[in-house]
């Protein structure tokens, strides 16, 4: 077993920002950063000295908060197992985001149906009256138009539920990367060889996706946004999801452009503004993804 301060230390502090996400004003951000110390230990550990370590934090974020902390504290060392696991085994930028993604959108999933049945507690049928409640509220002050009505408020809230999927897709994949550009500076301080993500000049998409979102962009005309079946579902969270995958060649194009014409690396980075406030802009990444549009401001 692997044992000396930095370990005890990465301990403490994994149990202090555990404990951070239930005081208000600090669990937004130890939210982002809570994740962290899982990984540094295990993946500076063996897996026995990483259970001595790790299991007296939950244990004790478990006494001083209560049992729901134990499932808080699962949520966020099980992903932490994966990267942790993936960085020992030197496992590219790329690869380690999207198992770090998947890994903890089947958490999310997973404690949302612990929660009901242990607890009893519905995330999604809290969400769905908060909302009823806020529009009902809203109707009785007349803040809202005359036409609205409590069919409009069910129907907006069956819309809300089906996009659920791609909200829990985009909070995993940013949780990802943000811990993965986190913990492998602190590793690579620490000695350990982490790959970087590729450049984003380098970023590139293969172009058949460019024919699953015309596909899935035209069967999403003729559906019924407020039906709950799985297609419908499916191609509601789909192609906006594609279009967020396209912003981001967008987003490499421009870093492309501005390293052929050698542009200061602000520029950039001011373009990536709109695109990411105007989800249409994200056609200029399709048709970078479907032509050599590169090739044009290719260095000859």
């Amino acid at each position: 077993m692997k044992t000396g301060l930095k370990p005890v230390l990465w301990s403490v502090l994994a149990l202090v920002t555990l404990l951070m996400l239930i005081i208000p004003g600090l669990n937004l951000p130890a939210l982002w950063f809570v994740m962290v110390p899982f990984v540094v230990l295990y993946a500076t550990l063996s897996p026995l000295s990483f259970a001595i370590h790790v299991i007296p934090v939950v244990a004790i974020a478990g006494l001083i908060g209560d049992f729901s902390m134990v499932f808080i504290a699962l949520f966020f060392i099980v992903p932490a197992i994966v990267i942790g696991h993936l960085y020992q085994k030197g496992a590219s930028a790329g690869k380690v985001i999207r198992l770090a993604a998947v890994t903890l959108l089947a958490v999310i999933m997973l404690e949302l149906l612990l929660f009901k049945v242990i607890l009893n507690f519905s995330l999604l049928d809290e969400i769905g009256m908060y909302i009823r409640t806020m529009f009902d509220d809203l109707m009785s002050q007349n803040l809202l138009v005359p036409q609205w009505n409590s069919d409009m408020t069910d129907s907006f809230i069956s819309i809300l539920m089906n996009l659920l999927p791609l909200s829990f897709i985009m909070i995993s994949y940013m949780y990802a990367v943000i811990t993965h550009f986190i913990a492998r500076r602190i590793l690579n301080k620490q000695g350990m060889e982490i790959a970087a993500f590729p450049k984003a000049k380098e970023w590139r998409l293969p172009r058949v996706l460019v024919f699953y979102f015309l596909i899935v962009y035209i069967a999403e005309i003729f559906i019924d946004p407020t039906s709950s079946s799985f297609i419908v579902v499916a191609l509601m969270n789909l192609v906006p999801l594609l279009s967020y995958v396209f912003t981001i060649q967008a987003i490499g194009l421009f870093f492309f452009i501005a390293d052929q014409r050698g542009w200061h690396r602000a520029v950039p980075l001011l373009l990536t503004i709109p695109l990411l406030m105007f989800p249409p802009l994200s056609f200029i990444g399709v048709l970078d993804t479907a032509f050599p549009i590169r090739k044009a401001f290719t260095k000859s």
